[in-house]
């Protein structure tokens, strides 16, 4: 009640004029102020007047308010078979209308993934045939699905050290970044060589000798970092991915091979 009295009209104003519930696109509005902040079309000259006087006065307002939006999108690279807690289902639980792409080059993964992911009807669900090593087609590809020019989470969980080359490896995340818009996310997990390591190499010799390509390799924390550089590395930063903010402290000390992270685009 006390905010509606606040917006009712003066004595002696008409409506369409400040201070009334009449709709005056001369006079700046909150939302359409708001939506200034974020890119959106959906603002008048007053608003736009509005935005930059306050972005000025304090330049971090635009960031402030994508990161109060949330993220809405996710591209999600080396899908890997559907299990439980998959990403739309947690996205588009908190919120309907999130849009995510899952890429894999396993026929298999893209069968199942068609079957059995599938979205609310409010958000969107894609499935691409694509490789990580050709980013290029793979954003291509995403672009029908995802808008760029709004954030983007990119999740790279257990995909890179199926990419041993670390130039080439460190080539694809940098275009990948490089066509997210500021507040974008980059979600990487990776096989660790010097978490056990005596074991963990013996387990990779083991696995690529079943491997087609043979290409699995392990990375120590240090290289794993680097594929943060140039973004905000968010607290703990690169740890064991049992350590990644655990529910408990019986997750935090649970057997884990992969470091994990997540990195902001500012």
């Amino acid at each position: 009640m006390a905010m509606a009295a606040k917006n009712m009209p003066k004595a002696g104003e008409e409506a369409g004029t400040r201070g009334s519930y009449g709709f005056d696109a001369r006079v700046a509005h909150p939302a359409r102020v708001y939506d200034y902040w974020l890119g959106g079309k959906d603002n008048f000259e007053a608003d736009r007047i509005a935005g930059e006087q306050t972005i000025a006065a304090y330049p971090a307002i635009r960031a402030s308010a994508r990161a109060n939006r949330g993220i809405r999108q996710f591209l999600d690279i080396g899908t890997g078979l559907p299990t439980a807690n998959n990403t739309h289902e947690v996205a588009q639980s908190v919120a309907p209308a999130s849009r995510i792409v899952y890429v894999d080059n396993d026929p298999l993964v893209l069968s199942h993934a068609r079957a059995l992911l599938t979205s609310r009807p409010q958000g969107v669900t894609a499935y691409l045939d694509a490789d990580a090593r050709d980013p290029d087609s793979l954003l291509e590809q995403a672009a029908d699905v995802l808008d760029f020019s709004q954030p983007v989470a990119i999740m790279l969980l257990a995909i890179l050290h199926y990419i041993p080359d670390l130039a080439e490896a460190q080539r694809v995340v940098a275009r990948l970044i490089s066509a997210m818009p500021s507040g974008s996310y980059l979600t990487i997990s990776h096989a660790a060589s010097d978490i056990s390591p005596a074991e963990m190499a013996e387990m990779i010799r083991r696995m690529n000798e079943h491997l087609a390509e043979g290409n699995h390799v392990g990375r120590p924390r240090e290289v794993v970092a680097q594929f943060f550089g140039g973004l905000e590395l968010l607290p703990p930063g690169v740890v064991k991915v049992t350590q990644w903010r655990p529910a408990s402290q019986t997750e935090a000390d649970g057997p884990t091979s992969l470091w994990g992270g997540v990195g902001r685009k500012a």
